[in-house]
């Protein structure tokens, strides 16, 4: 099994295996640096060594997460090993302040995250640790220890669409393609090199060549399905799934041309309890109030540059129409980054390069800082801290008669950051809106206070290397 669904989320098993390793390895790194400084002697060591435990969780715990935060784990994909362990270094320096503050909130309890030489000498210690169980462990998925052998049937319009979006490796992590089985009647859109012309039954067929999962990405499905022939091979153990859903796991997105109102009604998701409402509210008022404290001065400073870029009776905030939770329009506030006349005009979609925006402008919407006044959207309840990015009516109107379930990304409340934005770039045109459309509605679909706080924490990700900004 290559995937696990944790609280409707999927989670890449190899890479949540990952996750538990470094867990371990650096668990092993830290003791090996308080045996080092504090005792020699292994018996003695082993001997306390329940009065360590507590610091190596604390200690294992908080690099972890720093780790998940800039994205360390995935990185591999994109970045190879090198950018992988560079990251991994930037996490482990990153994680010492963290740890020490942490031991003053319980120092009776982590006597050993205290110690500067530990906190010193127990990232060297996990970084070359890291170094040798990591290239052992992709060594093993590169062999496709974690792959699943998955058969298509049909070989038409959706078949094409999870051949051709799902074949990059990024998106492959988990699955090997075996072939695909054309209906009769069915056009074929798939090149003959990935046909499978089975002379026998789809069933007599697995006996001989195994595959786990057997995806069905029919046309037109009123013509038709081997149903009997489906049903031996889920008998068999196969495991029979629907093609919009596949789509959706593989790519933590829904595949928009490949879905119908009844797979919407009848697919798991798209509900919410009165606790979750509860929780996220509770999660937006602690995360904005946390993200305004620790940006009151960077907020400051960038108003100050404004001022001094436009002069003292240019404005410094910029408010603007968006369309909110229900269809309902609210007012985002947004640093000013445009010159005061921008949209004299009208209303245009933003550009590379664009000559409207101004120095301090181009500076604040790389790092970000144009959003930070949102915090105030999301305190007063116009918007959540997670959720799809607001847009504006003007362009929402033409979106929706355009884009099929644009309108159903109103559901929810917009977000300060959100799915979309951690996995897409920015959107400046109706393709992109209708790709970060498909994220979106992945979110809608699963939301879950543990994907709100993943998204948070990979929220960080996106700041420091400015993943998705324009």
């Amino acid at each position: 099994m290559a995937h696990v669904r944790l609280f409707k989320h999927y989670l890449h098993v190899p890479y949540v295996i990952l996750g538990l390793i470094d867990f371990v390895v650096l668990g092993f790194a830290f003791a090996l640096a308080v045996f080092f400084v504090y005792f020699g002697d292994l018996h003695l060591f082993l001997e306390n060594l329940n009065l360590l435990l507590p610091s190596i969780i604390a200690f294992s715990a908080l690099n972890l997460l720093v780790m998940v935060a800039i994205g360390v784990q995935q990185s591999r994909t994109e970045e190879g090993m090198s950018g992988m362990m560079l990251r991994t270094i930037m996490a482990l320096i990153v994680s010492i302040p963290f740890c020490g503050f942490v031991y003053l909130l319980s120092e009776d309890w982590l006597w050993y995250i205290g110690s500067s030489s530990v906190l010193t000498t127990g990232p060297v210690f996990g970084l070359f640790l890291l170094g040798i169980a990591r290239p052992v462990f992709f060594a093993a998925v590169g062999k496709e220890a974690f792959k699943r052998k998955v058969l298509v049937l049909g070989a038409g319009y959706r078949a094409r669409q999870i051949q051709e979006d799902l074949r990059t490796p990024f998106n492959r992590k988990g699955f090997m393609l075996t072939g695909f089985v054309p209906m009769p009647d069915e056009p074929i859109e798939i090149s003959q090199e990935y046909l499978l012309n089975i002379a026998t039954t789809l069933h007599q067929y697995i006996i001989q060549n195994p595959v786990h999962e057997i995806v069905v990405a029919v046309d037109d499905r009123r013509k038709g399905l081997p149903m009997e022939d489906l049903l031996e091979c889920k008998m068999e153990g196969v495991r029979i799934v629907d093609g919009a859903s596949f789509y959706e796991r593989e790519s933590r997105k829904v595949a928009l041309e490949m879905v119908t109102r009844g797979w919407l009604v009848f697919s798991d998701g798209f509900t919410v309890s009165s606790v979750y409402g509860v929780g996220k509210r509770s999660l937006d008022i602690l995360a904005a109030s946390a993200l305004m404290v620790a940006t009151s001065p960077l907020m400051l400073l960038t108003a100050i540059a404004i001022k001094i870029e436009d002069g003292l009776s240019a404005p410094v905030f910029y408010s603007q129409e968006r369309v909110g939770l229900n269809g309902s329009v609210f007012k985002v506030h947004k640093f000013r980054s445009m010159v005061t006349d921008a949209e004299k005009n009208g209303a245009v979609w933003a550009r590379q390069n664009d000559a409207r925006v101004t120095k301090v402008g181009e500076f604040i919407r790389k790092v970000r800082i144009d959003e930070l006044p949102q915090i105030l959207n999301v305190l007063n309840g116009t918007m959540a801290f997670v959720g799809p990015r607001p847009e504006r009516p003007v362009f929402v109107e033409q979106l929706t008669e355009k884009i099929p379930f644009y309108s159903e990304r109103h559901r929810v409340k917009p977000g300060l950051t959100g799915w979309a934005q951690l996995c897409f770039a920015y959107a400046d045109n109706e393709e992109d809106t209708r790709e970060k459309l498909r994220y979106d509605l992945y979110y809608i679909k699963n939301q879950s206070l543990f994907l709100d706080l993943l998204i948070i924490i990979q929220t960080v990700e996106v700041v420091l290397f400015k993943k998705g900004s324009r």
